[in-house]
């Protein structure tokens, strides 16, 4: 199938499920932004010589991860039982997703560190940071499914990670197309914020969380590439 079509295709799945996905997602996406904005005037106002985190700042950023990964197990969850002709509840669906967070967790970890790696290693060789973000960006694609592993297939932590990175082997460049869908998403975000400098708190964060909600799209585009792919093989 072609890219366009599967990007259609998650399109339309995206917009004739607007409002079970805005009940699902909205209120994780306000509480989650809420915090991330209250913890970034927080930092601003450290003394940046010398920063003091507090138990309370730490405790935010626990929650940021956590409210995170709930998402991404609710949408993942809700996407694979519509996919399967159910009708879950948002109810239904949050209280199911709950059983996959440790699983999640570590899952983002240790991904996360993969990813990361090439950069953090090679950004002390100077001109080498190049090739260090190439090789990020390769295996956050190679790695973008490792979530639709746990959560549909119930792997652990580790055979994800293994079954995303050779799952993907065969359509890794579909898969950088489809996460570069996210950068019209941040730019209209950067151009807000430019434009909107001193904009009220209250304001911002609606706006964060509409252009957030809206991105949601791109973790749709991965899944119905994640079921096309799957069905090939």
């Amino acid at each position: 199938m072609p890219l366009s079509a599967t990007l259609a295709e998650a399109y339309y799945f995206f917009r004739n499920h607007l409002a079970q996905l805005a009940m699902l997602t909205l209120p994780i996406l306000l509480i989650e932004l809420a915090l991330q904005l209250w913890l970034g005037d927080t930092v601003m106002q450290m003394d940046q010589q010398a920063p003091e985190f507090s138990g309370t700042q730490i405790a935010a950023v626990l929650t940021i991860l956590l409210l995170f990964t709930l998402l991404i197990a609710a949408l993942t969850l809700f996407m694979e039982m519509r996919s399967r002709g159910h009708n879950p509840t948002t109810w239904q669906v949050m209280k199911n997703s709950l059983s996959f967070l440790p699983g999640l967790l570590l899952a983002g970890v240790l991904s996360g560190m993969a990813i990361a790696a090439p950069t953090l290693i090679l950004a002390s060789f100077g001109p080498l940071l190049v090739v260090g973000l190439g090789m990020s960006i390769y295996l956050m694609a190679r790695l973008a499914y490792v979530n639709f592993m746990l959560v549909v297939e119930h792997l652990s932590p580790m055979q994800a990670i293994r079954e995303s990175f050779m799952f993907s082997q065969g359509f890794t460049g579909k898969t950088m197309l489809v996460l570069l869908c996210y950068l019209p998403f941040m730019m209209v975000e950067s151009i807000l914020a430019q434009l909107l400098p001193e904009v009220p708190s209250l304001l911002n964060l609606i706006i964060k969380t509409a252009i957030g909600f809206a991105s949601l799209y791109v973790n749709v585009a991965l899944f119905r590439l994640y079921r096309v792919q799957r069905q090939i093989a």
